[in-house]
């Protein structure tokens, strides 16, 4: 056929008309169909973000309901059921420290449909439950996507007010001169509220009885009655009854003070370099469509900035968290190479 190029060999190679092989044309196509490809999927994944979501979308909170994190998931669900027009349901799926919850984001499909409110225990249990991690084959750093911080909060140091104390100088100086006669009250073997307390007892060198229990309301209870003489108690189990005297707050863990309560100090301000903070904040499957990743976080950090939102979190002497996937990550990343230097320091184990 006249229109049909000829192929003309040339030194033991054949090459057609314009001298070109025939295999670089056929790569030279298949580049071309990849890029095509590649562009089309861009554009497909583009469209899936500024169409998503379709449908609900599961907030898992890996503890049970009632808690400090079931309240900022059901803020946060809230705030982005009005802003995305689909619900954001809550599930409580506690069990294991957390552990069932987390597992149950990281099986999920990668769609942006199934997100968790992670919380500091995620990073604590990293280090605390590391055989258990293996054996599941789990990884909380490693296995999930950083979406956004939702808000923090510091423990404050609480004594019944029997004890004769009230500053934190005080405090160090009547638990050394009563070694092992003072119970620490808190949530767990391997809490927050543990954790941060042998960190206090390692600065320090006090000797403070740990008594774990099933909960942090079962504790606060036993230091109002008397059984417990200290806790660093988590800000929202413990502030109406500041509020109403039955507790004295020594000092906050955090590095700021509270706007909530300014009057008292921070453990830092006596002790350099303590800090000690509560957290959550959101995270999807790893490799959920950044596209989606991020517009969570736009959605997140516009509801931190939302005056109602933050006058939710002040009530309970919380503070907005936000900040960029990036940022959370770092953070995540930060927490669980403090916490893993006290839990081993500590020698910290759980059954």
């Amino acid at each position: 056929m006249k229109n049909r190029k000829r192929e003309i060999r040339t030194s033991g190679s054949v090459r057609d008309e314009d001298g070109q092989h025939p295999h670089l044309l056929g790569r030279r196509k298949f580049l071309h169909l990849a890029a095509g490809a590649a562009a089309l999927s861009a554009v497909s994944r583009i469209a899936r973000a500024q169409t998503y979501p379709t449908r609900p979308v599961r907030i898992i909170v890996a503890a049970a309901a009632g808690g400090s994190t079931s309240f900022a998931a059901h803020v946060m669900g809230q705030w982005l059921s009005e802003r995305l027009g689909h619900p954001f349901i809550v599930e409580n799926r506690p069990g294991a420290g957390g552990i069932i919850g987390n597992e149950a984001l990281v099986r999920a499909p990668a769609d942006g449909y199934t997100l968790l409110m992670a919380t500091v225990s995620s990073a604590i249990n990293a280090t605390l439950y590391a055989t258990l991690y293996e054996k599941l084959n789990f990884n909380f750093i490693r296995d999930i996507a950083p979406v956004a911080g939702v808000m923090r909060f510091p423990l404050v140091i609480v004594v019944n007010p029997s004890v004769p104390v009230k500053t934190v100088p005080e405090f160090i100086a009547y638990a050394k001169a009563n070694p092992g006669k003072l119970n620490m009250g808190s949530s767990g073997a391997g809490s927050l509220q543990h954790i941060a307390g042998e960190l206090f007892k390692m600065m320090t060198g006090v000797n403070l009885v740990h008594v774990p229990y099933r909960g942090g309301a079962p504790a606060v209870a036993d230091l109002l009655g008397g059984q417990m003489q200290v806790m660093f108690a988590l800000m929202p189990e413990s502030i109406e009854h500041i509020r109403a005297g039955k507790l004295r707050p020594l000092a906050v863990t955090t590095a700021a003070r509270l706007d909530l309560l300014p009057e008292i100090p921070t453990v830092s301000e006596f002790l350099a370099g303590y800090e000690a903070a509560n957290w959550h904040g959101l995270g999807a499957p790893k490799k959920t469509p950044m596209e989606i990743v991020s517009k969570l976080n736009n959605e997140v950090n516009a509801g931190l900035a939302d005056p109602k939102v933050k006058a939710r979190f002040a009530d309970l002497g919380c503070t907005a968290f936000p900040g960029s996937p990036a940022d959370f990550g770092k953070f995540i990343a930060d927490e669980t190479e403090k916490w893993a230097k006290v839990i081993q320091a500590a020698n910290i184990k759980v059954e």
